[in-house]
Formats: structure tokens, sequence, C-alpha cells
């Protein structure tokens, strides 16, 4: 709990620093000051909506048995239920993503290939605040996992 008390200290801190109308531009220098504490910004409000949605679906799963009269409306409950704990669990993973990429905010390193150590993009990283290659590296890796899937 106190991580999340530090959370939301932190994305308060790094919405005053960047302000509500900003978004990061070509035209400023790359992985700048502001730029960096925008998608810190960006990435504690998605891992905020993430724990958020987990609150209400435990909630949820609290209230009320699925015990419904009907079989079929049963099996169709206990679909959707599988349905949103599969979700619910492909987004605890995508946490420690989140918490990857602030590390490496903090470090200096978000922003920057992996692999190549060129600039992943703006644009890339808005869409995919938790990338950690460029496209092309991204590419060039499931290519060479497909082949060695193949084999």
């Amino acid at each position: 709990m106190a991580s999340m008390a530090s959370d939301n200290e932190k994305l308060a801190r790094a919405r005053a620093a960047v302000g509500a109308d900003y978004v990061p531009d070509d035209s400023e220098e790359y992985m700048n000051e502001r730029q960096q504490e925008y998608f810190r910004m960006l990435l504690l409000d998605w891992k905020k909506s993430i724990h958020d949605a987990a609150g209400q679906t435990l909630q949820s799963l609290q209230d009320g048995p699925m015990r419904e009269p009907d079989l079929n409306d049963r099996a169709s409950s206990e679909t959707d239920w599988g349905i949103e704990l599969r979700t619910r669990d492909r987004q605890r993973k995508l946490i420690s993503k989140i918490d990857a990429a602030l590390r490496r905010i903090d470090q200096g390193e978000y922003g920057w290939c992996e692999v190549s150590g060129d600039p992943i993009g703006l644009k890339r990283l808005i869409a995919r605040p938790v990338a950690t290659m460029t496209v092309e590296a991204q590419e060039a890796h499931e290519r060479k996992e497909k082949i060695s899937r193949d084999d």
C-alpha cells in the first residue's frame, strides 16, 4: 500500500511538472526532463487504471455469487469471469513492464532502444509507453523468434 501512495505522489509531481496541455514534440531535445515527466505521468496513470480495474473485478467477485438458475446462464457467466480473470492476469504482467519503464526513466535509459541504442521515437512511446526497442529492432526480434519457433 505504501507503493501506491508513493506512486500517487510521483504522479502528482509529474502532472505539476508537465502541465495539462503538454504533448511531447519532435522539435524538442529528445527525452528532455519534461518529456520524461510526461511519460512518467502516462505510465503512472496507466498503472493506476489497471489497479482500479483489478479492484473493481475483485469487488464484483466478492459481491455476488455466480449462481445462475439456468445451466446455460451459469456457463455463460463462468465464461465471462474466466475471460475477465485472464485479462486481469495479462494486466498484472503489464504492471511489471510499467515498473521496469519507470525504473528506466529514473536511470535515464528510457526512450532508447535496448538493442541498438537508438531513440525509440516519441510516436512509438506514446502508443506503447513500455516499448524497449525501435520498430526495426522489434521486427527483427520477432522474425528471429518466428524462425526459432519454426525449427
